[in-house]
């Protein structure tokens, strides 16, 4: 084969690769067959977990680490992107739910204090742009945890009125999440059952932050509650639109713009991206179909731990839909990491010598 340059932008196989892992993973099934292939790895996040290392792999800057409340208010250590006067933060570290065990999940008292944490630190170290990856919460609380934090760190008086630092920072959310706070298709609702909420607790988060949105819409005369965003990670994407005056942004596209994504993709043979899972639900705005859709001409791979609606993936797009793991294979067997890996590069590899090369 000429030479040939591939792109690898893969998301993370939560609990078990990171995208840089992943990335790695499917460079070494390209060169397995292509030797001499320039291949441009690019760590992606559509706000989520590894959403930080994305941007720092972008942008550089320096790695800010403290000490803030867990969902549960015990201590955990975080870690945020200082870069000149912009920050880059994810909220999955402070406010996750991978940091509760199933069986402490409980959405009527986890808290998004420490995400406000995290955004009072960056203020105070000079960030003047903050974005805010929204993906992976444990929380239903509308961001109020998130707005007594701020209040708590930069208000001198004790009010949300008080803060001064607040006026001349600018915050971008980044969530694919379309979702309004309230109501059947609101925050509680739709994510709070995945979060550890029954269906009476469903209801009672519903009736909180429908109060809490009246109450705020009656001090600063104005109500988002209905924007695209305000039911992302749990209604937090609403306290940063209506306390904040946040833009919403797509998560991974908002990457890829920081990342010139379209000059890394021109002249390329072939992008290959992935997830743990792909189903019709991944052309929602899934990471995958972002990538798909900025990648123009170039055809695009997409790979997965786990594939359904084949067929539809194809149509949307995709020019190979493949599956990494063996007929068989258990889920404990599947989610190892060096297992995984070696599933990726083979599957790779297999995708080049069974034809993507006499396309490209």
């Amino acid at each position: 084969m000429a030479k040939s340059k591939f792109v690898a932008a893969m998301d993370s196989f939560k609990g078990c690769l990171t995208s840089r892992e992943a990335n790695q993973a499917a460079a070494e099934g390209i060169k397995s067959i292509c030797p001499d292939a320039e291949i441009v790895q690019i760590p992606v996040s559509d706000g989520g977990e590894g959403f930080v290392d994305a941007f720092y792999s972008a942008i550089g800057g320096d790695i800010q680490e403290l000490t803030v409340n867990d969902p549960l208010m015990r201590p955990v250590v975080a870690h945020y992107l200082l870069k000149d006067t912009t920050a880059v933060i994810e909220i999955a570290q402070a406010s996750g739910l991978p940091l509760l065990t199933k069986e402490e999940r409980n959405p009527l008292i986890a808290t998004s204090y420490g995400t406000g944490e995290l955004v009072a630190d960056a203020v105070r170290k000079g960030a003047e742009h903050i974005i805010v990856g929204l993906g992976g919460s444990a929380t239903s609380d509308a961001g109020t945890g998130m707005i007594r934090a701020l209040v708590d760190a930069l208000a001198e008086n004790g009010t949300w009125d008080d803060i001064q630092e607040l006026e001349h920072v600018r915050f971008t959310i980044a969530s694919d999440v379309k979702n309004p706070l309230c109501g059947e298709n609101g925050a509680a609702h739709v994510f709070g059952p995945q979060k550890g909420a029954s269906p009476d607790d469903v209801i009672t988060l519903d009736n909180r932050a429908r109060a809490f949105a009246e109450a705020s819409a009656r001090h600063f005369g104005y109500d988002r509650s209905n924007m695209n965003g305000a039911g992302a990670a749990g209604g937090l994407g609403y306290a940063f639109l209506q306390y904040l005056g946040a833009e919403c942004k797509s998560g991974i596209q908002l990457l890829l713009e920081t990342v010139h994504f379209d000059e890394k993709v021109k002249d390329a043979d072939l992008v290959i991206t992935g997830e743990g899972s792909s189903d019709r639900q991944t052309l929602m705005g899934k990471l995958p179909v972002g990538i798909l859709q900025q990648s123009d001409s170039v055809p695009v791979c997409l790979i997965a731990g786990n594939i359904k609606d084949r067929e539809q993936l194809l149509q949307a797009g995709f020019a190979y839909v493949e599956c990494i793991n063996p007929s068989g294979i258990t889920l404990e067997e599947a989610m190892r990491r060096e297992v995984a890996m070696r599933n990726i590069s083979d599957t790779v590899g297999r995708v080049l010598r069974n034809g993507a090369e006499n396309r490209i």
